[in-house]
């Protein structure tokens, strides 16, 4: 772990969302928070409080999270742990997708669903606007459009800040921007899975904060790439990959999850590792895994 300065999210630098939300380019995603299938109450409830309280410590101070995580356990947690919010805290949120079970997601981003999981969040996190609110993923069940705009219409009411997307394609960005500001776009992508290459280079032209999911690479060369980087600078495979994002683009805004404190702190000191141009683009030139890995 690197040891050259204090653990901080600062270390990574700022992004400003929506021209007036400045956070730390390091965040935090709170889904690992909740129990086994991203479903129920996390086995230890205090473990969980916890990392929440030392992540605000860290310096973070952007958490992302949706109410499909437990379901509402996610977002419950978050306003247990750290309200009243300290000063200058932006909570991500999301809705558009409901659970049936453990490791079961459906679709449902119809305008009533999403007007009432927004209503549902805002109850949950103690608020009366979500900073960031992201549809979670497009329904192919229902308009694109009328999704975008009952976001949109939520945002009038003075109930969302900001509206950002999750799951989409360039083409999804360019109709939702015609109807609503898009200040985010959260996809997979990491070192060894650059499929969203192209849509980070969109948002990083129109100034879009771009999170990343699923940070670390897959397949076997992709692990024998970065252990083997992580040993030379005496780093762990995690933090190179964080180094790696945050070094990619400079809307990158990270937000890799964990249960525990010891991880969240391995994780937020990779804001302060420095990875030289050599091993950048010995991580870069990594050839994406086969879809299966995916």
């Amino acid at each position: 772990m690197p040891q050259t300065q204090a653990i901080t999210a600062s270390a990574a630098g700022t992004f400003t969302l929506g021209g007036d939300l400045t956070v730390n380019r390091l965040g935090y995603g709170a889904m690992r928070i909740t129990g086994p299938g991203i479903w129920g109450p996390p086995k230890d409830k205090a473990a969980a409080i916890a990392t929440l309280r030392r992540a605000v410590e860290l310096g973070v101070n952007f958490v992302d999270t949706a109410d499909s995580y437990g379901p509402y356990v996610s977002e419950e947690l978050i306003a247990e742990a750290l309200y009243p919010y300290p000063a200058g805290f932006v909570i991500a949120t999301k809705g558009g997708w409901e659970r049936p079970g453990p490791g079961q997601w459906t679709h449902n981003a119809s305008p009533k669903h999403l007007t009432e999981a927004l209503e549902g969040s805002l109850k949950r996190l103690r608020v009366d606007r979500i900073d960031v609110h992201q549809l979670h993923t497009p329904d192919n069940a229902v308009s694109f459009n009328a999704s975008m705009e009952a976001l949109a219409k939520l945002q009038e009411q003075g109930k969302i800040r900001h509206v950002g997307l999750s799951n989409v394609t360039r083409e999804h960005i360019e109709r939702a921007r015609k109807i609503v500001p898009i200040v985010s776009v959260q996809n997979r992508y990491s070192f060894a899975d650059r499929e969203s290459d192209y849509i980070l280079d969109y948002c990083e032209q129109n100034g879009i904060a771009f999170l990343p999911w699923a940070p670390l690479g897959q397949a076997k060369k992709a692990h024998d790439v970065i252990e083997k980087v992580a040993k030379e600078l005496s780093a762990t495979p995690l933090q190179v990959a964080l180094a790696w994002l945050l070094k990619r683009s400079k809307v990158m805004l990270p937000i890799p999850g964990t249960s525990s404190v010891a991880h969240l702190e391995e994780n937020i000191a990779a804001a302060s590792l420095e990875l030289p141009d050599a091993a950048y683009k010995e991580l870069s030139a990594v050839e994406p895994p086969p879809a299966s890995y995916r």
